[in-house]
């Protein structure tokens, strides 16, 4: 007999080389015939899957949140079937599940987007036949004979199924495919499926092997459930920051440059300067010095971070001369280094420094996209040398002035705790103690959050926080690290009060995340229409006819120190007023004969409301209270 453990915490006694489904028959006959697919130590299984003495077991059924993952496994093994009965050529390679639905990358067939409807028609006959899917073991040497002609999967197989003489598939009607699971009972649990596009891909993600065919799709359980997402997929697209940071002339990624390296244009670079502003502004008040560190350092100075041996294959590393340099992936050694060039007492102590460094990381170039995922970002950056004493105190300020930008914003977060990873660094007792530490803080706070399990930097755990946006999508940023390794690493000390060398404490932090993911974030949060403390060009005056331009521009001395441009193009007060309003402008001031005579401007903001004969002092006082309380949006006219 074995022993397993369920999700209370509760032990249940089962006969050794039991199945997932066997707990969930031991438990109940009706959890048994909803059973689905398992969860062992946290990893999604079929539950045909045997357990082992000391596992963990959570079963999920059509109402656990995992279910979604495995029918939209299945979905991805009914669109290949879909598309072997309409292409025979067709290689299959991979097609796992998404966060949004699922992908599938073929080889030896050529798809444009117009293809997907015949797929889908196809699809939906299978979905029809409610077919069975069903486990099968075979030996390698039928694995092997199976794909002869398909060099993917004889190489999943050489990788993946490693020395093992039994192997795993999937088998629906006449489609039989290697898989390890888990999958739903037959193609007719889908209740909802669409197509999405199409892109490439290259096999592995290396760009030294071959570009392959990527399909997109999404499936669901309901058919309501799917009409939701395709609306909010269709709002996504409205406020895709990349088609939006085109139309408003924000930032470019040309080809000509290299991939994942953004270009910033007047417009994107005056709103990351606010935002750097912003940030300056909280770390001034509240002690941080500024630091500056190159783009590029001596390897020797990676080893001794530790970077090189964990994060190497993440690295742009180059020689010059005898000697090897990489590009700075992150910014704390440099900092590190920075506090190890003078002596400290322990009454210096805390000691903050702070930089908007940019870095540098080889991301796949499949994974690249717009700006939420790039190789050359900024990060809002700050590393603090402290006592083990201040170490709370110092993380709750931090915490702070992270809840600081999202009130700004109007955002709303979910807070995780990242534990230790595989690679990582520095002993049992370290970790232990530093993920006690922010345990310890994410609680005398009261705020909920999650467990990450593995998902810490190789030098320490950390609290990572996830914004969510206006269509309830979460991306990552703001994040605190602790980090008991590196000081020791880097032999960082302090003389105590025992006038003993003592080892501070590092703690990293980021109030954005990076300059780059925030950027995108707040572009489709706002649509293109920023805050006008934010916005590229806060006023457009627009004289009625260039009889007022004289005037036009005598307005705009009078509101110096704010983004104003005069509109001197000879069109209709029309065309000038919806211009201004598709560039996203906050405030436009129509100034005419009347205006000119009154010395007012008539006042009219993004929303169409408008209000004549306004001083212009008035309306520049109210300006500068906008733009001081960052306020969401203009609001001179109630």
């Amino acid at each position: 007999m074995i022993e397993v453990e369920l999700p209370d915490g509760s032990k249940l006694e089962m006969e050794e080389n039991s199945t997932v489904e066997d707990v969930a028959y031991k438990i109940g006959e009706g959890l048994g015939n909803d059973t689905k697919a398992g969860k062992i130590n946290g990893k999604l299984v079929a539950k045909e899957e045997t357990v082992s003495d000391g596992d963990k077991i959570h079963i999920v059924t059509p109402s656990s949140e995992e279910y979604l993952e495995v029918l939209r496994h299945s979905a991805a093994h009914v669109f290949a079937q879909a598309l072997k009965r309409i292409h025979p050529e067709a290689k299959l390679t991979i097609g796992p599940s998404t966060d949004e639905g699922f992908y599938y990358d073929v080889a030896d067939v050529e798809l444009e987007q117009e293809d997907l409807r015949e797929i889908e028609e196809e699809m939906e006959k299978i979905i029809e036949e409610d077919l069975e899917i069903e486990q099968e073991f075979v030996s390698r040497d039928e694995a092997e004979k199976f794909f002869e002609d398909n060099l993917y999967k004889r190489q999943i197989l050489e990788e993946e199924a490693g020395g093992t003489d039994k192997v795993s598939f999937y088998e629906q009607g006449e489609f039989k495919d290697l898989c390890k699971g888990p999958h739903v009972d037959s193609t007719g649990e889908i209740g909802g499926f669409k197509l999405l596009n199409i892109a490439g891909a290259y096999w592995r993600g290396d760009e030294e092997n071959e570009m392959l065919t990527r399909v997109y799709g999404t499936a669901f359980a309901d058919e309501s459930d799917l009409e939701e997402f395709l609306e909010l997929r269709e709002e996504a697209q409205k406020r895709d920051h990349r088609k939006i940071g085109k139309e408003m002339n924000l930032f470019s990624i040309p080809e000509v440059t290299g991939p994942g390296l953004p270009l910033y244009h007047p417009n994107g670079q005056t709103v990351i300067s606010e935002l750097r502003g912003f940030v300056d502004n909280m770390n001034k008040d509240q002690g941080y010095d500024f630091v500056e560190t190159p783009h590029l350092f001596r390897t020797e100075l990676w080893k001794e971070s530790g970077h090189y041996e964990n994060y190497r294959d993440d690295m742009f590393l180059l020689e010059v001369g005898d000697e090897e340099y990489g590009l700075k992936p992150m910014n704390c050694p440099g900092h590190a280094t920075i506090f190890k060039q003078q002596s400290w007492s322990y009454k210096d102590l805390p000691v903050r420094y702070a930089e908007n460094g940019k870095v540098y990381r080889k991301e796949q170039r499949g994974e690249l996209s717009g700006l939420s995922r790039v190789w050359s970002f900024t990060i809002d950056d700050a590393h603090l040398f402290v006592r083990p004493d201040q170490i709370k105190q110092e993380i709750l300020q931090i915490m702070e002035n992270i809840e600081k930008v999202l009130e700004t914003f109007n955002m709303e977060a979910e807070y995780f705790l990242a534990t230790r990873p595989d690679k990582s660094v520095g002993s049992d007792e370290i970790w232990n103690e530093s993920e006690d530490a922010l345990r310890e803080v994410l609680e005398e706070l009261d705020l909920e959050y999650g467990v990450e399990e593995g998902d810490g930097a190789f030098y320490g755990p950390k609290i990572d926080v996830a914004f969510e946006d206006a269509l309830g999508r979460e991306w990552d940023g703001p994040t605190v690290q602790l980090d008991f390794n590196m000081p020791e690493r880097f032999d960082l000390t302090y003389t105590g009060e025992n006038n003993e060398d003592q080892r501070p404490v590092m703690i990293h932090r980021a109030l954005y995340g990076s300059y780059e993911r925030f950027m995108m974030v707040l572009i489709e949060q706002f649509e293109g229409s920023f805050p006008t403390w934010l916005a590229p060009e806060q006023v457009r005056i627009l004289p009625v006819s260039d009889d007022s331009l004289e005037y036009a521009r005598e307005v705009r001395e009078k509101l110096d120190g704010f983004r104003v441009e005069v509109e001197d193009r000879s069109w209709t007060v029309g065309k000038k007023i919806q211009n201004a309003h598709d560039e996203k402008v906050p405030y436009m001031l129509i100034v005419g004969d009347d205006e000119e005579e009154n010395r007012t401007v008539s006042v009219r903001d993004r929303f169409e409301n408008e209000e004549s004969d306004v001083p212009i002092e008035e309306f520049g006082t109210h300006l500068a209270e906008e733009v001081a309380d960052k306020r969401l949006e203009p609001d001179f006219i109630e």
